[in-house]
């Protein structure tokens, strides 16, 4: 159990006993010690893994064992839960693993004025540490049955959505929604066809499956590319389990990678800063009409530069590399006000780039080119502990030992360590090595001219990564 880029993870095993009610409880002492009364409403959302809901029920004890009012919002986006908490200046928590292995799960926290900060995590980490031998799960009250407010919640995102783009402004276009088990499987078709959209669903599944909208696997590639020539349409859409990391693809079932994603959204809004992490596409620059800021990988360390941007900054924008799109400040879109969202969210960015696609009269994939930014490809090697990884980027940190394990790519001309160890060779290609902060995985991503180039980096690098930690742990 540990705090990861976004909430606390671990295995669903870990999280259905006793420490899903040690860590919320560890919530609540923190809303008390910043002063929330107590019976104070808390919002909790699930998304549709098998273990969340027994999750739920913890949490809910939990906080009402400490004092608070559990409100059940059930199945939820994440970041429907998030506005309409904020709408009522109220804490929240969401279960979910998000994008991780199904065998995982996790909870995300909010605090009246959004997701808590590192800080708050160091906080609640040494509580949980302190009480975890002595703690015992509390019992839900008998005959108890929780406030629901899904209907509620879910409308209150729903009609954001309606200030986003005009009536009618998706007439014409085809659209697919890859529906697997996210939250806004429904949703996402309602939305799309009321904009004017013609929307096909496919590939819903009572099964779960976490989709990762940051290395989209093989066999997923293959359903889209089959499945936008079947239905010829003109986009396929989708998000991740808890629907806060958008996933698009082209008319030929090819990725719209995320940080191309957040860049749309970003000149759609007109926004005047932009937060991204290390990650991103480096060709995304004040050159494109905004100042840029680079920050961690993480929702907290991106809302942290954006607060840091300053008030002043205009309309401030956050996204990352796995297509998650905060909003820092109101802003007017079609002459309505589009109230800020400092949390991921997949359904703006989603409608920022069909509403592009639909006022530019170009194809998504003709949208890929138009900012001629630097190829890019991620992927990532699974189950690969945090241990083996730690090991491994240990040994990277010393400069001869990178160099040699670069080698094979050229010369090492420059290295950011801000989040993992991102290299620029000497023919300005990047490669980037960083563990997961939320599953046991390291992941690679790469920069060069063409795509083609680019993956074929990323998985030569992550085969060399394998191979040098397997040496590693021989070794010991």
């Amino acid at each position: 159990m540990k705090f990861g880029s976004s909430g606390v993870r671990g295995l669903d095993s870990e999280l259905v006993g006793k420490a899903s009610g040690l860590y919320t409880e560890a919530f609540a002492w923190r809303l008390i010690s910043s002063r929330v009364q107590l019976n104070s409403p808390v919002f909790i959302g699930r998304d549709l893994r098998d273990s969340s809901q027994a999750i739920v029920n913890n949490c809910m004890a939990a906080l009402a064992a400490n004092g608070f009012q559990p409100i059940d919002c059930g199945a939820i986006p994440t970041p429907a839960l998030a506005l309409y908490a904020r709408r009522h200046g109220t804490a929240a928590l969401m279960v979910t693993g998000s994008h991780i292995p199904a065998d995982r799960n996790g909870i995300k926290f909010y605090g009246p004025n959004g997701e808590i900060d590192k800080a708050d995590e160091a906080a609640m980490t040494r509580f949980v540490g302190e009480r975890s031998a002595a703690y015992c799960l509390p019992p839900a009250p008998l005959g108890t049955t929780w406030p629901m407010r899904h209907e509620e919640a879910i409308g209150c995102y729903r009609e954001r959505a309606n200030d986003i783009l005009e009536p009618g402004s998706l007439s014409g276009m085809r659209l697919g929604v890859y529906q697997h088990s996210s939250v806004a499987a429904e949703l996402l078709v309602q939305v799309l066809q009321s904009l004017g959209a013609s929307v096909i669903a496919v590939g819903k599944n009572g099964t779960f499956v976490p989709v990762d909208t940051e290395a989209v696997d093989a066999a997923t590639m293959s359903k889209l590319k089959k499945w936008v020539r079947e239905f010829g349409l003109d986009a396929i859409v989708s998000t991740d389990a808890d629907a806060d990391r958008p996933l698009i693809a082209d008319e030929n079932g090819d990725l719209f990678r995320g940080d191309l994603i957040g860049l749309a959204t970003a000149l759609f809004l007109k926004a005047d800063t932009v937060v991204t992490p290390v990650t991103s596409n480096s060709g995304i620059t004040k050159a494109l009409g905004f100042e840029v800021w680079r920050s961690k990988v993480g929702s907290p360390f991106v809302i942290e530069a954006m607060e840091a941007s300053g008030g002043a900054a205009g309309i401030v924008l956050g996204f990352e590399a796995n297509g998650g799109v905060l909003l820092g400040s109101d802003c007017t879109v079609n002459g309505k006000t589009l109230t800020a969202l400092p949390t991921r969210d997949s359904l703006l960015p989603i409608l920022a780039v069909l509403g592009t696609m639909a006022s530019t009269k170009k194809k998504l994939s003709q949208l890929r080119g138009f900012w001629n930014l630097p190829a890019c490809a991620s992927e990532r090697l699974q189950d690969f502990t945090a241990e083996t990884s730690r090991r491994l980027m240990d040994r990277l940190a010393d400069l001869d030992a990178l160099r040699q394990f670069l080698a094979p790519f050229g010369t090492v001309a420059e290295v950011d360590e801000t989040d993992g160890l991102r290299v620029r060779m000497s023919t300005d290609e990047i490669i980037h090595l960083r563990p997961s902060g939320n599953a046991p995985e390291l992941r690679c991503y790469s920069e060069a001219s063409t795509e083609s180039r680019a993956t074929a980096i990323v998985a030569s690098v992550l085969k060399r990564a394998l191979a040098s930690a397997s040496q590693t742990i021989g070794s010991i």
